[in-house]
């Protein structure tokens, strides 16, 4: 979904704490092992991540923006229907590094649970990526930079986690699954950068919950609770100059393909 700015965020005016020196980063890690249960009536037998936008699989669109941005090494968290996207991957991925780790656990977990299964196999700076996204290739570029959260400013229709972002741009707070209403509100666009002492400390606090056996939570909760330690130092990426939509349900699917297509689309009839 494309959205208009609201108040602009101001650029950094140094260089980033825990950073990585200025290397760009070349790993993305995607979260694929859902079933995505709300668009069920548009899967035909398919993983979500292989349904099309503009006759192209997600999944599809996702690998053409990383390999155009310069992505060297993909790591994907699989679970459902896993051989369909492995094969899809073994044909599709030309240009990437790639390697899977299946979560068997997919049907009772939580995307809190896939991130985790990563934390020994993800040893550098990442970009953090869901399965349900197509956005305009160029907005990627800018999360080649560790330490970076992809935000669109918030409107009525959005649902999802929310944060709150200070006018350096930096990251306040995080409402996870639900609406921060203060006035710096931004919707997460589900994609992050994160530098390797952050994803240490993120997998700590993994350990800690999966341990626990808290695995039907979002990973933001983790999140949410570095930020309101102090030590989550992410900078806002607006993604509101640019194409974007998150596909949870037949509507969203519709609208992204509104968004991605040249023609005209009538609007389906839900039963």
């Amino acid at each position: 979904m494309s959205r208009a700015r609201r108040e602009e965020i101001k650029p950094p005016a140094g260089p980033d704490q825990w950073d990585t020196g200025g290397r760009p980063v070349t790993t993305a890690l995607l979260l694929a092992a859902g079933a995505g249960t709300r668009l069920r009536s548009e899967l035909n037998g398919l993983p979500k991540c292989l349904v099309e936008v503009s006759g192209i699989p997600i999944l599809g669109h996702l690998l053409s923006s990383l390999v155009e941005q310069g992505f060297e090494r993909l790591v994907v968290v699989v679970g459902h229907r896993a051989d369909q996207v492995r094969e899809y991957l073994d044909v599709h991925a030309d240009g990437l590094e790639v390697e899977c780790v299946e979560s068997f656990r997919y049907a009772e977990t939580n995307n809190i649970y896939s991130l985790w299964l990563a934390r020994d196999v993800v040893k550098e700076s990442f970009a953090l990526l869901e399965s349900d996204l197509v956005f305009d290739s160029r907005l990627l570029r800018r999360m080649r930079v560790s330490n970076r959260i992809a935000v669109a400013a918030f409107s009525p229709e959005m649902n999802g986690t929310t944060v709150s972002i200070d006018r350096s741009g930096l990251v306040e707070s995080f409402s996870v699954g639900g609406l921060d209403h203060r006035p710096l509100s931004h919707k997460t666009v589900n994609m992050y950068s994160l530098s390797l002492p952050i994803w240490q400390e993120v997998g700590r606090r993994l350990d800690q919950r999966v341990a626990a056996g808290q695995v039907n939570d979002y990973y933001e909760v983790v999140f949410a609770d570095m930020a309101a330690a102090g030590s989550f130092p992410l900078r806002a990426v607006e993604f509101d100059n640019g194409r974007w939509s998150e596909i949870d349900t037949p509507a969203d699917l519709f609208a992204a393909e509104q968004l991605f297509s040249t023609v005209p689309l009538l609007p389906p009839v839900w039963s």
